[in-house]
């Protein structure tokens, strides 16, 4: 699994929700779209990455989605 790739697409999710007025809403919407359209194994290799390496490579709203909603997509 390319992580550098993950890592792009899940910040260009980041990027069309933190455009949205509500942040908290903004955070969850990144993970719902995470979990309804990412495959098992993209979320664990993102997961795993953040474990290893940390959230610095990802957008903010994408760390914080990652890290509250974990349960979610795990």
């Amino acid at each position: 699994m390319d992580t550098e790739n993950l890592i792009t697409m899940a910040n260009r999710i980041g990027a069309f929700f933190e455009a949205m007025p509500e942040h908290e809403q903004a955070v969850m919407d990144v993970a719902l779209h995470l979990k309804k359209f990412w495959e098992p194994r993209m979320r664990s290799a993102l997961l795993k990455h953040v474990d290893e390496s940390g959230a610095a490579m990802l957008k903010p709203i994408v760390a914080e989605a990652v890290t509250k909603h974990r349960g979610m997509l795990s």
